[in-house]
C-alpha cells in the first residue's frame, strides 16, 4: 500500500476527527417525514442526492480543489463558489465546521510547502487542495470522499429509520458502482458542469433547521 493511499484512508475514515457523524444533510427530515422509510427509499434518496444532487457538487469541488491545491486566489474562489451553492443555513454551518476540523485534523501530517487555504474552508476543498498537495492521486481522493460520504448517509439511514445493519450494507455494495462512475465523472468536469436537480433533498435541508427534535444537526 502506497504512502499517500494509506493516508487517505485514514482521513476519510469514520474516525478521523471531523465531526461528520453528526450531519445528515437533511436525511433525518425526510426520514421524519416518512419520505424515506425503509431500504429501498433510503438507497434512492441517497443515490439521487450522489448523482445530481449535493454530494455531486461537492465532488466537483473537489476536484477543482485538487487541481489547484497551491493556488491560493483559485482555491479562495472555488471556497466562495462552494459556500453561495449550499441551500440551507444549516449545510452552510456543516460543510464550515467540518473543512475546518478537517484542516486541524490533518496538520498532524504535515506538508514542505504551506497549503494557502482559504478561511472559512469549506470540507470538499479542505479535501480537495490537502490532497493533492500531499500527492494522492485525484481518483482516489474523489472515491474516497464519495464513499465516506454515502457511508454516512446510510448510517443515518440504519439508526433512524431504522434499516438494519443487513439493508444498510445491502445499500453500500448497491452503490459501489454509482461511486466509482461519480468518481470519473467528477475528475473531469467543470464548473461548468455544476447543477444540482435535487430539489427535495435541498428543501429537506432547509426544513431540518424547524423539526422539533432533532437528532442530526442538518
Amino acid at each position: 500500500m502506497s504512502a499517500e493511499l494509506q493516508k487517505l484512508l485514514t482521513w476519510l475514515s469514520p474516525a478521523f476527527p471531523v465531526g461528520v457523524f453528526a450531519w445528515s444533510a437533511g436525511l433525518e427530515t425526510a426520514i421524519v417525514e416518512r419520505r424515506v422509510k425503509d431500504r429501498i427509499t433510503a438507497q434512492d434518496w441517497i443515490e439521487g442526492a450522489l448523482r445530481h444532487g449535493g454530494i455531486r457538487t461537492d465532488a466537483i469541488l473537489l476536484a477543482q480543489a485538487h487541481a489547484a491545491c497551491r493556488d491560493a486566489a483559485r482555491l479562495a474562489e472555488l471556497a466562495d463558489l462552494c459556500l453561495a451553492l449550499t441551500p440551507a443555513r444549516e449545510r452552510h454551518a456543516e460543510t464550515v465546521q467540518t473543512g475546518n476540523a478537517f484542516v486541524l485534523a490533518s496538520a498532524a501530517w504535515p506538508n514542505d510547502m504551506p497549503v494557502p487555504l482559504p478561511r472559512p474552508c469549506p470540507y470538499p476543498i479542505a479535501v480537495g487542495a490537502l490532497a493533492g498537495a500531499h500527492g494522492m492521486d485525484g481518483r482516489d481522493a474523489l472515491i474516497a470522499f464519495l464513499t465516506a460520504i454515502v457511508h454516512g448517509q446510510v448510517s443515518v439511514a440504519v439508526r433512524l429509520v431504522p434499516i438494519g445493519q443487513n439493508d444498510g450494507l445491502a445499500i453500500m455494495a448497491s452503490l459501489e458502482a454509482p461511486v466509482a462512475e461519480q468518481a470519473e465523472l467528477c475528475q473531469h468536469a467543470t464548473l461548468d458542469d455544476i447543477g444540482a436537480v435535487a430539489y427535495g433533498a435541498d428543501i429537506a435541508q432547509m426544513k431540518h433547521e424547524t423539526l422539533p427534535t432533532r437528532i442530526f444537526r442538518s
